[in-house]
């Protein structure tokens, strides 16, 4: 299967500081990973800028205008997390194009999936702030481009993060023709992501998972209430919110998920993508904070993609 492989050296260059867990090292591990032989045929693109429309489209005009105008002289913390240094600006604006790139590719049809492997990463940036590591929501950019682009009126974004979108959510659940389902740690930071909490028309679905879960249960949430539901949802196009920091090495939660297991989530993923959008799948790189972990998992994640 035709996959494309988005990037550019920006994302290295976005500067965190000494120590932060959200490191250049860890897009240098996976794009490494993906040098391997297995990976010979990835369609290899560069990630565009993000124009201000698709960012407008998820995010309130006052918010992005507030992004775009953060100083590029000196580094910014918007919270104790969450850091936009002088080199951060392009690789904002690179991850969303990435994503909504990633979009057109699938939807042009020269490639059938796509995988964006940029950061900052995207799912805890709500409509009008920051937080969590990230400053622009790349899954609901991209989720507005495919509705606003290429007209489509039902589009899936799934998450299997250790941690909750509550970005994704806060933009995605009040669009019904938009879908949200998650899996994630609760007790574990942002602390949003319970069952009840359903969008607007149902369309969202939250899976909660003790600490110490391993992937027996993570499987049985999503085989039982998310792909059921967003089988129901019959989505035109499927984008991933692919965190790692799921795996059991991660320092920052608690699961004990191994690679098989993001290897069946995507499997499964890609089963309804099969029999509900022409294979149409878009992935974008979330979490994951032990190296070798994140690459190793991401590798298994882009040749499951790739069909291999």
């Amino acid at each position: 299967m035709s996959v494309a492989l988005f990037t550019h050296p920006s994302a290295l260059a976005h500067d965190t500081g000494e120590d932060h867990p959200e490191c250049a090292d860890r897009l240098r591990y996976v794009l490494r990973t993906l040098e391997g032989h297995d990976f010979i045929p990835l369609l290899r693109e560069e990630a565009p800028k993000a124009s201000i429309e698709s960012l407008k489209a998820a995010h309130t005009a006052t918010y992005v205008d507030f992004v775009l105008n953060l100083p590029t002289d000196r580094t910014t913390y918007i919270d104790g997390d969450t850091v936009f240094s002088p080199t951060s600006h392009e690789a904002a604006l690179r991850s969303a194009g990435g994503a909504t790139a990633a979009v057109d590719a699938v939807m042009e049809g020269w490639a059938q999936s796509a995988f964006v492997a940029m950061r900052p990463p995207g799912h805890h940036a709500e409509a009008d702030r920051a937080m969590g590591f990230c400053f622009f929501n790349n899954a609901a950019v991209a989720a507005f481009h495919a509705r606003n682009r290429w007209g489509l009126s039902r589009v899936a974004v799934l998450d299997f993060d250790v941690h909750h979108g509550n970005g994704t959510q806060d933009i995605l659940g009040p669009e019904a023709g938009m879908f949200y389902g998650s899996s994630h740690q609760h007790p574990c930071y942002p602390g949003s992501g319970a069952p009840s909490e359903r969008g607007v028309a149902w369309n969202v679905v939250n899976v909660q998972l003790p600490p110490g879960a391993n992937g027996e249960v993570f499987r049985a949430g999503w085989e039982n209430e998310i792909l059921p539901a967003l089988e129901a949802f019959h989505p035109e196009l499927i984008i991933i919110s692919a965190g790692f920091d799921g795996h059991a090495v991660d320092p920052m939660a608690q699961l004990r998920l191994r690679e098989p297991d993001f290897v069946w989530v995507t499997q499964a993923i890609m089963a309804v993508a099969d029999k509900c959008c022409p294979n149409r799948v878009v992935s974008l790189l979330e979490g994951g904070y032990d190296l070798s972990a994140l690459a190793s998992c991401t590798a298994a994640h882009v040749r499951t993609l790739m069909r291999l």
